[in-house]
């Protein structure tokens, strides 16, 4: 449940970026807070139902659906769904920054300007391609075992099953790791969690 829920947060906050680049006059109109509140939502809600249908096939065939179909079907909705969403998006918001840095190039812009520009396209596209780079390699191999393993009479070791499990769950490790690296606002905001949680247990103490 957490890691897809994980997964989905990372869907849902490329959303958020697709309309903060590409479209920053709309992005207000568009990711309203309950907007906010209905992406939580169906985050936590699709996530506590997919958990929820993992036990239940370590129980019992689910009606309707045979544990095969359900164990191909999960992926898609907790990994594959999602993985291109944000492949497609971040695609999007790559090429919509090369055309506005050209455009600004060409305009003949200050050199100060297009310095700045230049900076600010290279981090961006050095946290796109490490936050994908991430995600897609620390989560594929899992669900790729996933989906082949009932179509090959459950023949791959759960040893196996187990070490891609874990390689995937690294990847909730360096999403916090990886915008700490990159983003000023993020390490504030975390040195705020970390004061308030160190106050309030203060103040328990006390």
């Amino acid at each position: 449940m957490l890691c897809t829920a994980s997964i989905l947060n990372l869907s849902f906050i490329s959303i958020d970026r697709y309309y903060a680049v590409c479209h920053p006059l709309l992005y207000h109109s568009k990711i309203t807070p309950l907007v906010t509140i209905i992406m939580i939502f169906i985050c936590w809600s699709v996530s506590t139902a997919v958990g929820f249908i993992i036990i239940i096939l370590h129980v019992k065939e689910v009606v309707c659906f045979s544990k095969v179909q359900l164990q191909a079907l999960l992926p898609l909705l907790s990994f594959y769904f999602p993985g291109v969403v944000m492949l497609s998006i971040y695609l999007k918001i790559f090429h919509v920054a090369q055309k506005q840095a050209k455009s600004i190039q060409d305009s003949k812009c200050k050199n100060s300007m297009q310095s700045v520009l230049s900076k600010e396209e290279r981090k961006a596209t050095k946290t796109l391609a490490v936050i994908m780079g991430v995600f897609l390699s620390l989560w594929t191999p899992f669900f790729i075992c996933n989906v082949i393993d009932p179509f090959i009479g459950y023949s791959v070791p759960p040893v196996l099953i187990d070490m891609l499990i874990w390689i995937g769950f690294f990847n909730s490790t360096c999403n916090p790791i990886v915008y700490a690296f990159f983003y000023k606002w993020f390490r504030k905001a975390l040195r705020m969690v970390l004061s308030d949680a160190q106050t309030s247990e203060n103040i328990r103490s006390s």
